[in-house]
């Protein structure tokens, strides 16, 4: 029998991202998938030429506004690197909390789609409902509530006063106790585990043979997460990394649950060993060299390069993003499944084109 080609996106109900998968098709089951990007290039990299180093670090949070924060944060630091700069132990303590901030919400709105992608579209918007609390408590701490903006060379533009503390320790015991309720409906639900349970497998090799990232990779119970190397506060924090062994969608969902909680525990820590003083050090000079960082966002791994000549402006920054290592596996693990399995597949790596292309 012929195979027939299904284009898949870039618009998708399901999606939030131009994904466009190209589907050639035996019946119902998938023979390959081949991507297709470019949808949404902006040239962010490009600006490096002619932005100074402060201006970039707006810049690199447009890549993704979901995990801003973090862009911000791996580009500082490759930046304070170069000038030689140590963040006050406040400033990065305080990067530790809107960091895991940052994750929080960005898996609350994967599980919300998750559940959305298999028709439970009620616990969507429990879900949703949950991460509005995170989302305003970024805004009340930060005065916005996704591109937060709190990075600067050297440290952090905003301290959190007690009031603040206060409320985001109040507020997370809410998100946790609401979050616990939700476990059977999202994990334990016959129809849940009929849909995510061995669909896309991805075995512990396998995933590190394509170069796998984040909760992917963690899916396959492999322990890899930047965290563990201590950037910012995180080597004064305690921290496993967490793992599920099955390796298929739902052991990638069980992953970012889990995580939910994990980043509750280390926001809580970090502001219980919050030390005193100051919040930024002097960003003086221009850089000169090569640096690199690496930062764990809620997919995964992001990688910043960044060189310059001591000039005005930066020679070059190149980025690889999360999504971007986990393609490959997407094109892996979609050959031999259901035409309805698309979008739950898709989904199970959180996917962001505009990250990956920017």
């Amino acid at each position: 029998m012929a195979l027939a080609t299904i284009p898949f996106g870039p618009q998708h109900p399901v999606l939030p991202e131009p994904v466009h998968l190209k589907l050639r098709v035996e019946d119902e089951v998938i023979r390959e998938a081949v991507p297709a990007l470019g949808y949404v290039h902006r040239g962010l990299e490009k600006l490096a030429e002619i932005r100074d180093i402060h201006q970039m670090v707006q810049i690199v949070e447009r890549v993704c506004g979901i995990c801003s924060m973090m862009h911000a944060m791996c580009y500082c630091q490759c930046i304070e690197t170069m000038l030689g700069i140590e963040p006050p132990p406040r400033a990065t303590f305080l990067r530790v909390i809107w960091a895991e901030l940052h994750r929080i919400h960005s898996h609350l709105l994967w599980l919300g789609l998750f559940a959305d992608s298999f028709g439970f579209e009620s616990l969507f918007m429990q879900i949703w409902k949950i991460r509005e609390k995170i989302m305003d408590l970024q805004e009340a701490t930060a005065g916005n509530r996704v591109i937060v903006s709190v990075n600067i060379i050297g440290g952090v533009r905003k301290d959190l006063d007690r009031e603040q503390l206060r409320s985001i320790l109040t507020t997370l015991s809410e998100v946790q106790e609401e979050m616990k309720r939700l476990d059977k409906p999202l994990l334990d639900d016959y129809t849940v585990k009929k849909r995510t349970r061995e669909k896309g497998v991805l075995s512990a090799a396998r995933a590190q043979e394509l170069g796998c990232v984040g909760p992917t990779l963690r899916g396959s119970g492999v322990a890899q997460d930047m965290r563990l190397g201590g950037y910012a506060a995180y080597r004064q924090l305690s921290f496993e990394p967490v793992l599920e062994r099955e390796g298929d969608c739902h052991a990638r969902c069980k992953v970012r649950y889990r995580e939910v909680f994990q980043s509750i525990d280390l926001i809580r820590e970090a502001i219980g060993n919050l030390p005193e003083g100051e919040i930024s050090a002097p960003a003086k000079g221009r850089p000169e060299g090569e640096s690199t960082a690496r930062v764990e966002q809620p997919r995964g791994e992001v990688f910043y390069y960044v060189r310059a000549d001591g000039g005005k402006y930066l020679q070059r920054v190149r980025i690889r993003t999360p999504t971007f290592a986990n393609l490959p596996a997407l094109m892996t693990m979609l050959p031999g499944m259901y035409l309805s399995d698309v979008p739950v597949i898709v989904l199970s790596i959180d996917p962001c084109i505009s990250c990956t292309e920017r």
